[in-house]
């Protein structure tokens, strides 16, 4: 439930890079610069969730890598098709 729960805030806040996108940018180019710069910060996000696991819930570095490849993935290939899409347009 956990992981889902991160996968959906991902998503959602790639929701909001793209409103600010359109708010700085007011096009279509400024909203895929919003979703392409969102992967990175969501990479770092996703690393922190992973260390709170590793540190915190006492998994091992093993038992968390895929978790963490499937919730740092999901958001990010939504925004990859998103800017994909936007850029497009």
């Amino acid at each position: 439930m956990h992981m889902a729960m991160v996968i959906g805030s991902g998503v959602l806040l790639l929701v909001v890079f793209v409103l600010f996108g359109w708010l700085w940018g007011a096009s279509h180019a400024g909203m895929a610069l919003a979703a392409k710069m969102f992967i990175p910060v969501w990479l770092l996000l996703a690393v922190t969730n992973m260390w709170v696991g590793v540190t915190h819930a006492g998994y091992t570095v093993r038992q968390e890598l895929p978790i963490f490849l499937l919730v740092f993935a999901v958001p990010a290939a939504v925004a990859a098709i998103a800017a994909w899409q936007l850029s497009r347009s």
